[in-house]
């Protein structure tokens, strides 16, 4: 008979065990190393803190050998600092560091604005002046970097037409606590963001007061049609710091959100909004302004911008001149617009092989959503008499969503783009009469006309 064998951890050879090893999380880990010896010596593996240090702190081989210290040594004086933030810090640190390597190449001021990170003496200062926790994920963003200065352009976006011009500074914690709200209607929220043409600002609740989410971020609206001026409506941005930020970082760094003359625009561009005629493809892309719009009385306020491109492998002989628009404007309840006007923004863009014209335009409606299709007349330069139109594709824009004041409602009510759909066209009348010559980057702020 085979003599039988004793299994025990000090007969495994050391590969499996590191590879089950390398499976586990740090906490799990250093409760390994209470177990025996052997799992002592073998939670200790430089390899398996290299892991648990590129995924927590986002750690290279460049970090160690300027500390000088092990993987594991490394992790603990990390942690030792910012363990509180080790379910965030990977997220926003990676987030913190896509952005300003697209920013460095595109607009590199706008580094150059941001602080450096907060400690965590001073958050907890904030805290302690305010009487409100911070959420772990924005304190944890703040010791990334401290917000920026109070500069122009900001680093949270910006927003132009003619008349009106918005960009919004990503707030440092001492500026933001010197805004923090304890009046009616606005209990315990935290300003984020602010833009000195506008006075705009997004908020996080940081308590769950007044129908709001703790964390919840938004722009406040006043209701126009209450009485009591507590009565203030929102619409919401994000459900928490982490998704607002790194969603917002997502479409800089992917050309969601264009850079037009060292800014980071917010144009939302559907990748399918785009249709080609011939040599000549018309895209578009949107961007709902909040600060000129309202949810009581619904006014929904749109600014689109509009990319005309001829190909540049297009004949001589094509080059063409655009003539006229004509738009069909349809709103949530299915009524239809037409509309027919010279030009585009009072201009008359000639197209040669390769040219690019860009402009923007608004509209407003009172449904929460609309769509809006069309066509360009163009024709040839070296035969006037030769016609033709040109697609402009469907695009939709759709209300953010919203949620009502309880001074109002008696209880907070979040409202989906089916609310509000009451027969009003009014929105676009005179749709012609009011385009917005292109981009003026120096308007001050002010209130844009009601109709496009």
């Amino acid at each position: 008979m085979a003599a039988s064998i004793e299994l025990s951890l000090n007969n495994l050879p050391s590969d499996p065990l590191l590879l089950i090893l390398s499976f586990l999380d740090f906490r799990d880990l250093i409760s390994s190393s209470f177990v025996s010896r052997r799992l002592n010596e073998l939670s200790s593996h430089n390899p398996l803190w290299k892991g648990l240090c590129l995924k927590h702190w986002l750690l290279t081989e460049s970090d160690k050998m300027q500390r000088v210290r092990t993987w594991k040594e490394l992790f603990k004086e990390f942690y030792a600092d910012l363990g509180r933030y080790i379910d965030h810090y990977g997220t926003l640190k990676r987030a913190w560091d896509d952005l300003k390597r697209y920013l460095e190449q595109r607009c590199p001021r706008m580094i150059a604005s941001l602080k450096e990170g907060a400690k965590e003496e001073e958050l907890d200062g904030i805290e302690a002046q305010i009487g409100c926790k911070l959420p772990n994920d924005y304190r944890c963003s703040y010791r990334i970097h401290n917000g920026q200065k109070l500069v122009v352009p900001g680093l949270m976006g910006s927003m132009a037409l003619s008349n009106h011009y918005r960009s919004e500074d990503l707030l440092d914690i001492e500026t933001a606590a010197g805004g923090f709200q304890q009046r009616k209607g606005m209990r315990q929220c935290l300003p984020l963001t602010f833009c000195f043409h506008t006075g705009l600002s997004q908020y996080m609740a940081l308590e769950g007061t007044e129908g709001r989410s703790r964390c919840e971020i938004f722009y406040h609206c006043p209701d126009q049609m209450a009485q009591d001026p507590s009565a203030i409506d929102m619409f919401i941005t994000g459900s928490s710091f982490t998704e607002w930020f790194t969603s917002y970082v997502h479409n800089v760094v992917t050309g969601e959100y264009p850079i037009i003359r060292d800014q980071i625009f917010r144009y939302i561009h559907d990748k399918q909004c785009v249709a080609t005629t011939g040599d000549i493809t018309v895209s578009v892309s949107t961007s709902f302004l909040p600060e000129l719009s309202s949810v009581h009385p619904p006014h929904f306020f749109f600014t689109y911008r509009i990319r005309i491109e001829m190909a540049k492998n297009a004949l001589p002989e094509n080059a063409c001149q655009l003539d006229s628009r004509y738009w069909k404007i349809t709103n949530a309840n299915g009524n239809v617009e037409e509309v027919r006007g010279p030009g585009v923004v009072g201009e008359f863009p000639v197209m040669t092989p390769g040219k690019v014209h860009e402009y923007a335009s608004c509209t407003t409606f009172s449904t929460t959503s609309e769509y809006m299709e069309g066509q360009y007349t163009f024709h040839r330069l070296k035969n006037k008499e030769e016609i033709f139109d040109v697609c402009i594709p469907r695009f939709h824009m759709v209300c953010p969503p919203f949620r009502e004041s309880m001074v109002r409602s008696g209880s907070a009510r979040d409202v989906s783009s089916s609310s509000f759909n009451e027969d009003n066209s009014s929105d676009t009348d005179d749709y012609d009469e009011g385009e917005f010559r292109g981009i003026n980057m120096a308007a001050p702020g002010g209130r844009c006309p009601r109709h496009i």
